[in-house]
């Protein structure tokens, strides 16, 4: 009997296997666990010692601490010096916006806002969820009014990594439309090419005046005024291209009996293809009105009648060709 109690006694004095201190732990979820601060943390390891820090935080846990630990749940590990100390960190990402949006845009629509309607939302501060694992974001108590576009709701996330986040959303939504924009700033006179415009969405209220809703409409066009990059074009400030410009010099065609009587004159206004603009023929003195068909060039009716009569009886040099 002796031998056995003496066996007993030698397996009692021995210590149970030592722990090793964790100095720096990454936890994957809200809790703290006797295994968070130490290896070979014995029958214990996987108790819960209480909540760890937020989502992106971390907490200290100082050689005093860890030791009343280590004794409350019979852990083999003393302090080797005072500087001792456990670090618990959380790692945490801001949530994405668009993942916040997504909801709310869904629920908008359903509350009657436009499909391509823009939500602002000054002042979102994302809260921060876990780097993995998925989050499911839901929108609830939604308030919109769309007269003024105005609305207010509650998003809760949910995590298996986390406790459960509501956060307060309050914002506007903008009604948006689909035109042609200006791609660079474009100088007043500059005529309209194809890579000059694209179609983008742009708000609405920007969009007040009549403005170029296709393309075609603005290319081959001048600009009364210059346009910024991403603006709208306003149809009032599209003008066609003049070509015959203000004192040019241009030649006048009369078209009678098969012949055409040319004669040179000089522009007292610009045109564009097929304006009717106001030509002084330099020689008679006369101001007639002829149509633009060219550059340089304008045609004048057999029976026009003058604007401005000359000062006397003249006649321009001119010359005849045989009709086509």
């Amino acid at each position: 009997m002796r031998p056995i109690l003496l066996c007993l006694a030698a397996m009692i004095a021995l210590p149970c296997q030592a722990a090793t201190l964790r100095p720096m732990t990454s936890l994957s979820g809200p809790t703290v666990r006797l295994s968070d601060l130490f290896d070979d943390a014995g029958p214990n390891a996987a108790r819960i010692l209480g909540p760890g820090p937020a989502l992106g935080g971390n907490i200290v846990v100082e050689a005093r601490q860890l030791a009343a630990i280590a004794r409350q749940f019979g852990v083999n590990w003393r302090p080797s010096s005072p500087a001792d100390r456990a670090l618990l960190e959380r790692p945490g990402r801001p949530l994405p916006r668009d993942e916040a949006i997504a909801p709310l845009r869904a629920a908008l629509i359903e509350a009657g806002a436009s499909d391509s309607c823009e939500i602002e939302l000054p002042g979102f501060t994302p809260p921060q969820v876990p780097v993995t694992g998925s989050v499911q974001a839901v929108i609830t108590q939604l308030q919109y009014d769309a007269q003024s576009g105005r609305f207010s709701a509650a998003l809760s996330l949910t995590s298996d990594f986390m406790e459960p986040v509501t956060m307060r959303l309050a914002g506007r939504v903008q009604e948006t439309i689909e035109v042609p924009i200006a791609t660079t700033r474009l100088p007043a006179g500059a005529v309209l090419r194809a890579g000059d415009v694209h179609m983008a969405r742009i708000r609405a209220v920007l969009a007040r005046d009549d403005v170029v809703r296709d393309p075609a409409q603005a290319i081959g066009m001048a600009l009364r005024h210059p346009i910024s990059a991403g603006q709208p074009l306003p149809i009032a400030d599209l003008v066609r291209p003049s070509v015959v410009e203000k004192g040019e010099a241009v030649q006048m065609l009369l078209n009678s009996a098969g012949l055409t009587v040319a004669a040179q004159g000089q522009a007292l206004e610009p045109g564009a293809m097929g304006e009717r603009i106001r030509v002084l023929n330099p020689v008679s003195r006369a101001v007639l009105e002829a149509e633009v068909t060219g550059s340089g060039q304008v045609r004048v009716r057999p029976d026009s009648i003058p604007l401005v009569r000359a000062p006397f009886a003249g006649a321009g040099r001119t010359r005849l060709a045989a009709g086509r």
